[in-house]
């Protein structure tokens, strides 16, 4: 999708109308206590990525052990 084109004509005019209407002084935020643990997470970007590395370790070492254990008994067919 394209971003809008405005003329200069346009955002003038848009301008007019933010300064007449002014709907930056009618903000006012969460109220509620649910609300407000909501915009509280905002700038949370996730946090999975530490638990994927420590798991992609964990995998990475069971893997080695079970290469170790196979080796030991296929590898070598004693």
């Amino acid at each position: 999708m394209a971003a809008r084109r405005w003329t200069l004509e346009q955002r003038a005019r848009q301008a007019e109308v933010a300064r007449a209407t002014q709907p930056w002084s009618k903000s006012t935020g969460p109220k509620s206590a649910e609300g407000k643990a909501v915009v509280a997470r905002n700038a949370y970007k996730g946090g999975e990525r530490q638990y994927q590395r420590a798991l992609a370790k964990e995998v990475a070492s069971l893997m080695r052990a079970q290469r170790a254990f196979l080796g030991d008994r296929v590898g070598g067919q004693k």
